[in-house]
């Protein structure tokens, strides 16, 4: 299903799921790792840094510190790949599940109100 919102309800939208995001328990995260989070668990793995830096146009070292920093929380986790020990897979985590799934909640109860 397709929603055509106008300029000024998408950006309600966001403003609304943005401050909701800043007032909850949950961890604040930033666009980048939103973006970083919603790839690892939207598109099929296996997800490796390289993957991830070219699909963000950033660099290498951006996806380690945001990985960093979802690993503390839980929300990610990193493994060698046994295929290739070059590699570091990045994996999905139960409490990234349930983060996201709020997230989404969240999103969906928002978008009803406009």
């Amino acid at each position: 299903m397709s929603v055509a919102l106008t300029t000024s309800q998408a950006l309600r939208l966001w403003h609304d799921v943005a401050l909701s995001m800043v007032k909850d328990d949950e961890p604040d995260l930033s666009v980048r790792q939103i973006s970083i989070l919603l790839t690892i668990y939207l598109e099929a793995p296996p997800h490796t840094v390289r993957d991830l830096a070219k699909k963000l146009g950033v660099s290498k070292p951006v996806i380690t510190r945001a990985l960093d920093s979802m690993g503390k929380l839980e929300l990610v986790s990193r493994r060698r790949d046994e295929k290739d020990r070059r590699n570091v897979l990045i994996q999905r985590t139960v409490k990234g599940a349930l983060y996201l799934e709020r997230l989404a909640d969240t999103i969906g109860n928002f978008s009803r109100n406009i």
